[in-house]
């Protein structure tokens, strides 16, 4: 099953690339390795901004996180061609807009990383880093960066 019928079968669209929000290139690739620059929860017209914690719930900053996953494979999917070409997920840092006293980050990064499991499955697993942050650009509520590891090209 290649991951386009994946995305199919879990009911997921991928939303139109969002281009990046300043003078920087959405990701790279290096030999194998594609790194992938910070991502926010936007698709198509909705952006979800906000600090976790205050204006917005775990539940909806852990829906935030699962756009920002989509999004960075719309992303992905447009500089490889298709997704078919990950060979694995290796890191994911999720960065999180947190009111004070919220300490929930981990939470929050969980629907980035459930989403990644469940379109790649066990090469979706990776490692991760969640940490809260008193501001992120234009009040997103999170901002997720990914690194994954290729397949040889043919």
């Amino acid at each position: 099953m290649t991951i386009a019928d994946r995305l199919t079968e879990l009911g997921l669209m991928l939303p139109t690339v969002f281009p990046p929000a300043g003078n920087y290139v959405g990701c790279v690739i290096v030999g194998d390795i594609v790194h992938v620059g910070g991502h926010g929860p936007v698709d198509g017209d909705t952006v979800i901004c906000g600090k976790v914690g205050a204006e917005l719930t775990l539940e909806d900053a852990r829906r935030a996180a699962r756009m920002t996953a989509l999004s960075i494979l719309s992303t992905l999917n447009a500089e490889l061609g298709n997704l078919d070409r990950i060979r694995r997920i290796i890191k994911v840092f999720g960065m999180v807009n947190v009111a004070p006293g919220f300490n929930q980050t981990p939470a929050v990064i969980d629907g980035c990383s459930d989403l990644l499991i469940d379109v790649f499955g066990e090469r979706g697993r990776h490692t991760r880093s969640a940490v809260g942050l008193a501001a992120l650009p234009f009040d997103i509520a999170v901002e997720i960066e990914m690194i994954a590891q290729l397949w040889p090209e043919p």
